[in-house]
């Protein structure tokens, strides 16, 4: 993957919980948030990683319960853990704290703005931001107008930042 000096731009085709691809604007990154699933009982997403041919793997699976319950996730070959195990209370309702894959604690916050906003749990960096299409921008063809950026030295969290997102997106839509 080349190195430009700059985020991942990815823009969130449809901007819904439900299914989208995100696909970033230098051509570095394209995944699919996918729903596999849905009866009475549960709803399932699959994110994938369609970046290249080859690739088209399953980052991260989301298993949501009846009636918009939180249900598991499962991180790539890992084991299906609670989402309200994995997505911890921290602070505010609108704040909650997870542990990826590389060992260290990132919280999603929703901001005042309806920006969503991760950082590092412990030291506070930026690590990635979701920013919806601003009040009274005109609609564009193929676009929702909402972007997650990813800074750039984090794309080997990229699934697990969408797969976080995506629940706190649902905690939210549904006032869990």
């Amino acid at each position: 993957m080349s190195n430009f000096g700059l985020p991942y731009f990815l823009e969130d085709k449809t901007g819904r919980i439900t299914g989208s691809e995100f696909v970033d604007l230098h051509n570095r990154m394209h995944l699919c948030l996918r729903q596999t699933l849905r009866d009475a009982h549960r709803v399932a997403y699959v994110i994938y990683d369609l970046s290249s041919r080859q690739s088209n793997r399953a980052l991260a699976t989301l298993d949501f319960g009846a009636n918009n319950a939180l249900g598991t996730i499962k991180i790539g070959d890992g084991e299906h853990i609670h989402m309200g195990q994995y997505l911890a209370k921290s602070g505010s309702s609108k704040s909650r704290k997870f542990r990826a894959s590389d060992g260290q604690d990132y919280r999603w916050t929703l901001q005042s703005n309806g920006e969503w906003l991760c950082t590092n749990a412990r030291s506070g960096y930026h690590i990635a931001t979701y920013s919806m299409k601003p009040a009274g921008e005109p609609h564009y063809s193929g676009s929702s107008g909402c972007m997650l950026t990813v800074e750039e030295a984090y794309p080997h969290l990229v699934g697990e930042l969408l797969a976080s997102l995506t629940i706190m997106r649902h905690i939210e839509q549904y006032n869990l």
